[in-house]
């Protein structure tokens, strides 16, 4: 137990999949405008990315594996990812419009999103078992949510500031983003 705990941990603040690995990039730039947005985008990465990681783990070690198809692993996890991608597109359309819409084009992308596709195929790289492996999953897709909402909650901090103009827009919010990530790298030395 204590295992999938330290995987979660270091998997949210150590190897944070944006700050430190740059996976994910562009919902994280382009999504953190609100808290409330960044939140649901992070909920549908936690669901996608922890179902993922253990869809994938159950096909690669009783499928791949065993029938000498792991160089299958990427097309088959895309699809994986891209099957749990549409029930969630499904899912908040009907129950959520307004969500839905202000989630846009990044609500598909999570299809595309490298983070995704990334950790499952990291846990097969790693060894992971099932539960390691969902455990990672979790642990990456918390890692996004806290990274996505952290920068939404900083934007809508300083939307009201008085940045001098080179500065506005996109410049800031990279400078942001690369002060969270040197804070995040300091998580790598305690232990």
């Amino acid at each position: 137990m204590l295992n999938l705990i330290i995987i979660i941990m270091t998997a949210a603040f150590v190897n944070n999949v944006v700050l430190s690995q740059f996976l994910g990039i562009c919902s994280f730039l382009g999504v953190s405008n609100k808290i409330k947005t960044s939140l649901s985008l992070g909920g549908a990465v936690i669901f996608v990315m922890t179902i993922a990681s253990a869809v994938a783990s159950l096909l690669y070690d009783f499928v791949l594996d065993p029938l000498g198809l792991g160089y299958l692993q990427t097309i088959v996890f895309i699809l994986v990812i891209a099957a749990l991608v549409q029930v969630v597109e499904m899912f908040l359309k009907k129950t959520s419009p307004g969500l839905y819409t202000a989630l846009g084009i990044y609500l598909p992308l999570i299809t595309t999103n490298c983070a995704v596709l990334g950790v499952a195929l990291n846990n097969v790289t790693d060894g992971f078992n099932f539960f390691q492996s969902v455990a990672s999953g979790f642990g990456t897709a918390l890692g996004y949510t806290i990274a996505i909402t952290l920068l939404a909650s900083i934007r809508e901090h300083i939307s009201e500031n008085d940045i001098p103009e080179p500065l506005r827009g996109a410049p800031i919010v990279l400078f942001c983003a690369c002060l969270m990530g040197m804070a995040f790298f300091g998580f790598g030395s305690i232990g």
